[in-house]
């Protein structure tokens, strides 16, 4: 383990999957960004890596030990520890987390470039670090409300948080269980199968739909997210935080 010193970071909470825990090119100016005053580094396999970036259930103990009260952060001329703070890498990716006291990693962050290329340096001069990977934590289950990494490659950081304000509105579809209102966003997105659509059962046409939706991102999907949302408060507002206006 070795302490690094003046890290800026830019704090992704609540974020389980990785692709949500934006690169610097994707930061935004309203980002919460804060500097780290020292942080510990540790170097772990590859699998435990990919846990920690990809999920939000408990770290190791051994881990949360090594590194209980090594991070501190200045704050009003005054240096205050934080309990559980890292910096994590394989070797070839980095990850800084924040636990705020609890045992998952609740925020976490990217580095700025110049910081990156540091801690990929130092990390071919440190031994791995031989935590115990938690039971089942190499098997992760990706859903709708928690989309697969394939469905967001290639996306922008705002393409993937409409795509995925897109997947909530298709989960709600879904749970109303409202035939007619199927059938009228199968056809939406499919206009020359009206004639099928009418025939479609519910569960059919969700399917469908959501096979479609799930891959890439496209004017026609940019389109589909506006209309489908419309007229529902949460949605929209999420949609006017992301993109910028309201919904026409």
């Amino acid at each position: 383990m070795e302490l690094i010193g003046d890290v800026w970071v830019n704090w992704f909470e609540g974020e389980e999957n990785g692709y949500n825990v934006c690169e610097f090119h994707e930061w935004r100016k309203h980002d919460f960004i804060e500097l780290l005053d020292q942080v510990p580094l540790l170097k772990v396999e590859a699998s435990l890596f990919r846990y920690i970036e990809n999920d939000l259930r408990d770290l190791p103990p051994q881990l949360l030990e090594d590194v209980r009260n090594q991070s501190y952060i200045r704050k009003n001329n005054q240096r205050e520890m934080i309990e559980y703070c890292f910096i994590a890498t394989d070797g070839n990716r980095h990850l800084v987390v924040d636990t705020l006291g609890y045992t998952i990693p609740i925020r976490k962050s990217r580095l700025i470039p110049r910081q990156e290329q540091l801690i990929l340096d130092k990390a071919e001069n440190l031994e791995i670090l031989g935590y115990a990977l938690p039971k089942d934590g190499d098997k992760k289950e990706y859903h709708i409300m928690s989309p697969d990494p394939e469905w967001m490659t290639g996306l922008t950081r705002k393409e993937r948080q409409l795509k995925q304000l897109l997947l909530m509105a298709l989960d709600q579809l879904q749970g109303v269980g409202n035939l007619e209102e199927m059938r009228y966003w199968y056809t939406e997105w499919f206009p020359k199968q009206y004639r099928e659509s009418r025939v479609l059962m519910f569960d059919d046409a969700w399917e469908a739909l959501f096979n479609e939706i799930k891959q890439g991102w496209s004017r026609k999907h940019y389109d589909m997210c506006e209309r489908i949302i419309k007229g529902q408060p949460y949605f929209e507002k999420i949609w006017e935080l992301e993109h910028g206006t309201k919904v026409n």
